[in-house]
């Protein structure tokens, strides 16, 4: 007789893309509201560059204010505006920003994604190679001088906040050695062209954010493997492997890759939230990423900007959250075959 019982895989897979579903419409729920609570007027920048232009009277100037209103759907119940906003979402119409007015929400976030991607990423995964590398040596040799210095200095690293690293990078490179420029993703003023002097003008201004990215994240990721190296070689398959005489090359070997699990699902999530920036790291390099946009969004109260940056970012999260439950239920039986989960 023929087995119709559903694979325990597609129900897992199933399941978790169930529940990213929900949550992913709660997100945009919260992401909704929260703008709506801020106090102000999210016309008033632009009601203000039209009058300081000079091409408006008050009664024009509310004649104006009365058209974006509608324009925007500010005026109507929030329940209207909500569902408004989720057909618009779902169908990819992130709207029109109120602060560059009459430019479309993604026309500002587009190019400003590779920005933050082309820092981010590459920063993310060197912090994470350097961190898991050496935190594992830590561990193996736990109790040793390297150990200590390691453990020592990942702690200090990581308890620094990077917003007063990025600011004593500043200090240090641009105002006192003056070797790399500390604002903006390339000097004011040029245009942007492929040359290899414009790519060498990139890559300097590139450098700061990036290293704070990485010095920053490194601690973390150093304590953690630390942590995990040190609780698998109390584990038995260890003492086992030592009585049997395996080298320990091959042991260090097993154990960093037992180790490494719970860190990769840490850089999937890093990665995921990549497209949001460094939000701090952007603003005080004045680095054109979507962190500093999401920072001007917020500073001119702009609703749809906020929105479409959020709804973007979320969305980049739970894909990789799904990417990692995917991973896992490929690497771990258990799972695969329906008894992984309670």
């Amino acid at each position: 007789m023929r087995d119709h019982t559903l694979n325990p895989f597609i129900k897992y897979l199933g399941r978790r893309f169930l529940f990213l579903l929900i949550t992913y419409f709660i997100a945009l729920t919260i992401v909704f509201i929260l703008p709506r609570v801020i106090p102000g007027n999210p016309l008033a920048s632009l009601l203000s560059r039209i009058f300081q232009q000079g091409q408006a009277n008050p009664e024009l100037l509310r004649s104006v204010e009365r058209t974006l209103m509608q324009e925007f759907g500010l005026g109507k119940p929030w329940i209207v505006q909500y569902v408004e906003f989720i057909s618009r979402a779902l169908r990819g119409d992130l709207g029109t920003s109120i602060s560059s007015y009459p430019k479309k929400t993604l026309e500002l976030i587009i190019p400003v994604i590779p920005w933050t991607l082309a820092l981010l990423i590459p920063s993310i995964l060197i912090a994470w190679i350097i961190g898991n590398t050496l935190g594992a040596f830590a561990g193996y040799r736990r109790g040793s001088l390297v150990d200590k210095v390691a453990l020592n200095t990942s702690l200090i690293i990581g308890q620094i906040p990077y917003y007063w690293l990025g600011m004593l990078l500043i200090f240090l490179f641009t105002v006192k050695l003056k070797i790399f420029p500390g604002q903006g993703g390339y000097t004011q003023g040029t245009i942007p062209h492929f040359s290899i002097n414009f790519i060498l003008d990139v890559l300097s201004h590139y450098i700061l954010p990036s290293l704070s990215i990485i010095i920053s994240a490194l601690g973390g990721w150093a304590i953690g493997t630390r942590m995990l190296v040190v609780n698998e070689l109390d584990s038995d398959y260890v003492s086992f492997s030592e009585h049997l005489g395996v080298k320990s090359n091959t042991i260090f070997g097993y154990v960093f890759r037992n180790s490494l699990l719970p860190q990769v699902t840490g850089l999937a999530l890093s990665l995921g939230g990549a497209l949001g920036g460094a939000l701090i790291t952007e603003i005080i390099f004045n680095y054109p990423g979507t962190g500093y946009l999401l920072f001007r969004a917020l500073s001119t109260l702009d609703y749809p900007l906020i929105q479409g940056i959020f709804v973007i970012l979320i969305a980049s999260i739970y894909l990789a959250n799904f990417f990692v439950d995917f991973v896992y239920a490929i690497i771990d039986p258990r799972i695969r075959l329906g008894q992984g989960e309670s």
